[in-house]
């Protein structure tokens, strides 16, 4: 990534929307402190951007466009730079959930990644300590917001128990997890269920997957262990998976059920006096 005053716009959508920020900027007559003022924020954060040593936010990003009159240029870029910043191996998968009509996902470990609060993002993505956590953080978020298009994708979300008590933070940041979760009842496209530890053994006991529908191309499963993705649209495997999905989905409790359990996990592990549940689960 180029760092010096020339950048090469086409090394990446970083250097692309600083080309462009510096670009518009002249073009505007302003200077580096000029537009920063008008932004809030500072020149120096202004000139970071512009040679790519900082990553802009969607809030500076709709700051710019609407200083610098360019009709969401900038608001549109930014959710490539901000994909940009997501592990190589994950970049592809959220290029295609992107578009996605309809997704499917069993969750072994943790809350999906399109229903996590930011505290509970942060915290999960802060256990290996990397260095732009702010930015991968952004990026989570980012993907969340095709849940608040005009035309979202209708999302399934199957639930393994255990995440539930998984505390990831603190209590809090849980309590705070899943009274998000239980926000999702009055979403159209979007539900969650959970599947019980009284399921025992189950179809998905291998982890986590997804499965993409789109309205004009092929099928696709989605599965990833440490730093390597798997996706494919082999309609052997679409099928395979498919059917193991509507398996976990008749094995795992109702939406309504699904959200009593939620609650009541909630207000006895993570409310403010922990009741029988903190100490029924090692």
């Amino acid at each position: 990534m180029v760092h010096n005053t020339e950048l090469d716009p086409s090394a990446s959508p970083l250097d692309y929307y600083g080309a462009e920020l510096r670009r518009l900027r002249q073009s505007a007559d302003l200077t580096q402190a000029e537009l920063g003022g008008c932004l809030f924020c500072t020149g120096s954060l202004v000139g970071q951007i512009e040679t790519a040593r900082r990553v802009p936010t969607r809030d500076f990003s709709e700051r710019a466009d609407a200083v610098l009159d360019t009709d969401g240029h900038f608001s549109r870029l930014v959710s490539l730079v901000l994909r940009s910043q997501l592990p190589h191996w994950f970049q592809a998968y959220a290029e295609m959930e992107a578009r996605a009509a309809f997704i499917s996902t069993y969750q072994a470990q943790v809350v999906y990644g399109l229903l996590q609060t930011e505290a509970y993002a942060r915290a999960v993505l802060g256990t290996d300590r990397p260095e732009n956590l702010n930015d991968l953080v952004a990026a989570r978020l980012d993907r969340q917001r095709i849940l608040t298009r005009e035309h979202p994708p209708a999302v399934w979300v199957i639930l393994d128990e255990g995440a539930l008590y998984r505390e990831v933070g603190s209590r809090d940041i849980m309590r705070a997890q899943l009274a998000h979760l239980l926000s999702f009842r009055e979403h159209q496209w979007a539900q969650v269920q959970v599947l019980p530890f009284s399921t025992g053994q189950h179809c998905a006991t291998r982890g986590s997957f997804n499965l993409l529908r789109f309205d004009d191309d092929p099928d696709l499963f989605y599965a990833e262990s440490y730093d390597v993705a798997h996706m494919t649209a082999n309609p052997q495997v679409i099928r395979e998976r498919s059917v193991s999905y509507a398996r976990l989905q008749a094995a795992a409790l109702s939406v309504e059920d699904s959200a009593a359990l939620i609650a009541r996990v909630m207000e006895e592990r993570y409310g403010d006096h922990p009741g029988a549940l903190a100490g029924g689960v090692a």
